[in-house]
């Protein structure tokens, strides 16, 4: 019997002598993933669907004409239409505009329009003006790489065309 404790010790104390079973290296945690931008909203397939451009129309006399101007502040409109009196020419300025054209839609009319240094030119004349004051509700400037303009179709637009009218 004590040979057989004598064994049992023994095999006890090899079983001690064997390593631990190796743990796995501890994994380190994934990097932080930047938050993704917010999915624009899409736009519905009638553009009489989407929704208003935020702002106002403010409408300023001016000694030589008169101007309407679209946005959140007088200061910084995004859209003005800018009425030049002695030529009878109304200039609709779109700020930092980069292409070559902009196209307008209303509920009457679908023009592209050649820009020049952000802003197309016409004759006070043009019935564009007309279908822009008098859309159902609203109109759009849509330009190559930039979000449409969706704006309320205010009386000021007409103002302006008026005043260069004469």
């Amino acid at each position: 019997m004590r040979l057989h404790l004598i064994l049992a010790v023994s095999l006890a104390g090899l079983a001690a002598c064997v390593p631990a079973p190796r743990q796995p290296a501890p994994v380190a945690p994934p990097p932080p993933v930047a938050p993704l931008p917010p999915a624009p909203v899409p736009l519905a397939a009638d553009w009489r669907d989407w929704a208003l451009t935020p702002g106002t129309w403010r409408y300023q006399p001016m000694p030589a004409g008169s101007i309407a101007g679209f946005g959140t502040t007088a200061a910084a409109p995004i859209v003005s239409l800018r009425c030049e009196a002695a030529t009878r020419r109304i200039a609709i300025v779109v700020p930092g505009a980069s292409g070559p054209a902009m196209t307008i839609r209303t509920s009457t009319a679908l023009r592209t329009l050649p820009m020049t240094e952000g802003q197309s030119v016409l004759t006070a004349s043009d019935p564009l003006f007309d279908a822009m004051g008098f859309s159902r509700g609203r109109f759009v400037i849509e330009q190559a790489g930039a979000a449409p303009l969706v704006l309320p179709a205010w009386a000021e637009i007409e103002r302006v065309t008026e005043d260069c009218r004469g």
